[in-house]
């Protein structure tokens, strides 16, 4: 049968095939219509060389190919035909290597579609929607004014674009009244401007453009050009995004989270932010992170937050990348790295995020990060320094005083840190400690313990901490051990294990307050769990002897092996004397041996 068709097609004249395939085409059957345009085509009938490039376009009755559309209506366009010239600018504006499947060029889906064109020819496309525009077709004369106002900058002229937009949106064309829409809200500055404005774009939204409805969603949205309407932005929004526009689909997915315009949905939500994210938005991921980071009607899943995050960070976005350092550098859901943390922070910094700048110039101050980021965060501290910037200024006397990408200088490290001192409380933690300690300048112990003072004042639990210790040495000023006692606590009720163990350690005795063992133990203790190699010395020595009331030998033994395991010399000197309490020399030979084989 195919090869008799064949003979019968070859057997016809061009004018017969051509008359023929405008009748099947007629009947719905373009499928077979194909071989008899391009009989037609070959022998140079120039509607027939038109319905082939449309063919090969839309792949009716033939593989789809861009290019082979583009070689025959090019030849009918040559001939004059204004529907191969304006489906042909449309063609080259879209791309002749775009994939097949995409909206035919022209079909009112390609123009003002989301993404950049794939390898457009502009030149080409210009040519042809001219003289397709000049001859009167409105859709030419719309991705003429496309060209004119959003084309290379050497093409543009948005006057004679925004003249051809009104050519096209007069003559009826959606994407013309679109363009011009869209041109005239550029420029707007009034009300009356953006009404002007949303009247065409509302033109291109009730001809079912997807990005006309996705506009005029944000003009309702605003109140721009008319009154705010929630209700109906998430309804154009909606339209757009069940058509693949991913800011629609972002916008509406966060109107249902927030419950703006219906009734709050976070489900349906987050779903529709998803579904953006997936398909390229980096800003929907992002805020995809941030709902999962945040979390609300459910816990924080730092986890999910972690994936979302790094979609958008490798998509570019800048607040994404540093909030993906910040999980990594404290383990929420992802591999606890400050050396990744370090990565992204960068990453971030370099895109403009001064957050970042400022995180990764702290992580490289605790040995993170590349050489090249300790050059980096130098420079950024001394440049915000320079500038005022007080933290700037105490980051900059860090650098100075530690010898952090430059060479140690403690004397403009201390006038940084005095300089930061005035408004910034680590700096004055630190400038109490250099004076202490006379790192570049003569040491001042009075001076010192009053900036520590501030320091701790204000909250600071390294200070707190530190001014205990002046209180127990009488460093700078008068002993205070309850004071002492009062900040040891409090800093021990933020998890400072060193100020734990100082509690227990004024509590034990010997100090100037009355002991109290009990209460000693259970610091010894709080601070033992939590790794303090001396902690655990006094833990097992209190089971040891009875100093808090009870004996317990096997408790004593843990504890004591574990600060052995620490290198404590005490602790050996201590698990020595056990076996006058239970278990022979032997017993406690052993124990000891199988201690130190378990930590080898």
């Amino acid at each position: 049968m195919a090869r008799l068709f064949d003979r019968v097609v070859g057997s016809l004249s061009p004018k017969a095939a051509f008359r023929r395939a405008r009748r099947a085409a007629k009947e719905g059957r373009r499928g077979a219509s194909f071989p008899l345009f391009a009989r037609a085509a070959q022998a140079g009938i120039t509607e027939a060389k038109y319905q082939v490039g449309r063919a090969y376009l839309e792949g009716v009755g033939v593989p789809p190919s861009r290019r082979e559309a583009a070689r025959w209506l090019e030849r009918a366009a040559g001939d004059g035909h204004t529907e191969a010239q304006s489906l042909l600018a449309g063609l080259y504006l879209y791309g002749i290597g775009a994939e097949a499947g995409k909206a035919a060029p022209g079909s009112g889906a390609a123009l003002f579609s989301e993404g950049e064109a794939p390898r457009p020819d502009y030149e080409r496309a210009l040519i042809w929607a001219k003289r397709a525009a000049e001859a009167g077709a409105p859709d030419a004369a719309a991705v003429l004014g496309y060209l004119l106002t959003n084309g290379p900058e050497a093409m543009r002229d948005f006057a004679a674009g925004e003249e051809w937009y009104r050519k096209a949106a007069a003559a009826g064309s959606p994407q013309g009244a679109l363009g011009l829409g869209l041109a005239l809200a550029r420029k707007a500055s009034d009300m009356a401007a953006y009404a002007a404005a949303a009247e065409q774009i509302r033109i291109a939204a009730e001809a079912g453009l997807p990005l006309g409805q996705y506009t005029l969603g944000m003009m309702a949205e605003r109140g721009l050009g008319m009154a705010p309407d929630a209700p109906a932005a998430l309804n154009l929004y909606r339209l757009a995004a069940e058509k693949g526009v991913r800011a629609a689909a972002a916008r509406l997915g966060l109107m249902l989270i927030d419950g703006r315009g219906v009734a709050r949905d976070a489900l349906e939500g987050e779903s529709w932010l998803r579904r953006a994210a997936i398909a390229g938005d980096i800003e929907a991921a992002a805020m995809v992170g941030d709902l999962y980071a945040r979390g609300g009607d459910l816990p924080p899943n730092y986890a999910e937050a972690g994936i979302w995050y790094r979609r958008a960070a490798e998509g570019g976005h800048a607040t994404a990348a540093r909030a993906l350092g910040l999980l990594h550098l404290t383990g929420g859901g992802v591999a606890r790295d400050a050396v990744e943390a370090a990565r992204w922070f960068r990453i971030a910094a370099e895109k403009g995020d001064e957050r970042a700048k400022a995180d990764l110039a702290n992580v490289v101050l605790t040995g993170a990060g590349e050489a090249e980021d300790v050059r980096r965060a130098r420079e950024w501290f001394e440049q915000a320094a320079n500038s005022g910037d007080l933290a700037g200024a105490f980051n900059f006397g860090v650098c100075l005083a530690e010898g952090i990408g430059m060479e140690r200088d403690e004397r403009a490290a201390l006038s940084w840190m005095r300089r930061a001192a005035d408004g910034v409380v680590n700096a004055q933690y630190w400038y109490g400690r250099m004076l202490i300690e006379g790192r570049g300048v003569a040491a001042d112990a009075v001076a010192g313990r009053s900036w520590i003072a501030r320091a701790a004042a204000s909250g600071l639990t390294e200070a707190e901490v530190a001014l205990a210790d002046l209180y127990v040495s009488g460093v700078g000023g008068p002993r205070n051990h309850a004071e002492a006692l009062r900040l040891y606590q409090q800093a021990a009720q933020r998890g400072h294990v060193g100020a734990m163990f100082a509690a227990g350690a004024l509590y034990g005795g010997g100090h100037d307050m009355a002991p109290d063992r009990q209460r000693a133990a259970r610091w010894f203790l709080a601070a033992a769990e939590r790794g303090h190699g001396y902690a655990q010395l006094m833990l097992g020595r209190y089971f040891l002897n009875g100093t808090a009331g009870v004996r317990d030998p096997v408790a004593a033994r843990r504890w004591l092996e574990r600060a052995a395991s620490q290198g404590l010399a005490e602790a050996e000197t201590s698990l020595a004397e056990l076996p006058s309490i239970g278990g022979s020399r032997d017993e406690t030979q052993t124990h000891r041996e199988t201690a130190r084989a378990d930590r080898g």
